[in-house]
């Protein structure tokens, strides 16, 4: 069994949280240049070149890349091996708690859905534990901000509805939405479980890179498919127009009840930040 202080996963989650704030990643950075090449729309170009430009100068100057700094999501992978030295929810707020105060980040947390007050420290997070073998912590922290996040949902389908029923709600949802998550985006699928299950494979799907290719070859298809669909919509950066409305399309899947067919779709704005660590 193996000891892991809390200090140490709180003073992880801060690293993480300002890292992830400022700091867009290189691949999407490589990505949005492409798509800046790509673009047809004037301003569509032009919308893509001041997003790079923003990400340039967070990354340079070590500030927030979008005055909404989110709600942070984290994902802990905990090896069954592990023993953590204290409540592993504390010690992550904590680190989140120090980052957005050190790091000038905005507090956008309330404690009451209704009476609309501010926590002042960002905190609580959104975390999701996953016991898995071995003897170490994954942290993965997503900020994730309020515009892109209002523009997802939760769909109960039938499974007549298939494919193209999918298809056709997620290019409802991406149209209907227009430049209010502030593409280009990146979306994240999930089909399959149950109401809840549903989101949250949706939002997992957009913690993996940009860049990658679904190892099952069906659903790499089907992500490739749907990418240029949503981008034949016309929707563009920003929602001024173009062919760059999407960088990519995330589907994840889990088995679920013969007479269902949940969809989720989770939007994430083209402030794409997640950040992980190993401990």
């Amino acid at each position: 069994m193996r000891n892991i202080k809390t200090s140490l996963i709180t003073k992880t989650v801060k690293k993480l949280a300002m890292e992830a704030n400022v700091n867009i990643g290189t691949s999407f950075l490589d990505a949005l240049r492409q798509a800046m090449k790509e673009e047809t729309s004037a301003l569509g170009k032009t919308v893509l070149e001041q997003i790079i430009d923003n990400d340039e100068i967070a990354r340079r100057e070590g500030e927030p890349m979008c005055q909404d700094t989110g709600m942070v999501v984290v994902f802990v992978e905990l090896g069954y091996e592990v023993h953590v030295d204290g409540d592993l929810y504390d010690a992550i707020n904590e680190g989140i708690r120090q980052a957005y105060d050190e790091g000038r980040l905005r507090k956008s947390i309330t404690p009451d859905p209704i009476k609309r007050s501010n926590t002042g420290d960002n905190t609580p997070a959104v975390i999701h534990v996953r016991l898995v073998p071995g003897d170490k912590i994954k942290i993965t922290l997503a900020p994730k901000g309020a515009g892109s996040e209002n523009m997802s949902l939760v769909k109960m389908l039938i499974p007549s509805d298939g494919l193209e029923g999918i298809r056709k709600l997620l290019l409802h949802t991406i149209f209907e939405a227009g430049g209010k998550p502030c593409p280009p985006l990146i979306v994240g699928v999930g089909i399959g479980g149950n109401l809840e299950k549903s989101a949250l494979i949706a939002k997992e799907a957009l913690m993996r890179e940009i860049d990658d290719v679904h190892p099952d070859p069906n659903i790499a298809a089907l992500e490739k498919a749907w990418l240029d669909d949503i981008n034949k919509l016309g929707v563009g950066p920003m929602g001024f127009g173009g062919k760059t409305t999407a960088l990519a399309v995330k589907i994840a899947t889990y088995p679920c009840h013969i007479a269902s067919l949940p969809v989720a779709i989770n939007i994430q704005c083209h402030a794409s930040r997640h950040q992980s660590a190993v401990l």
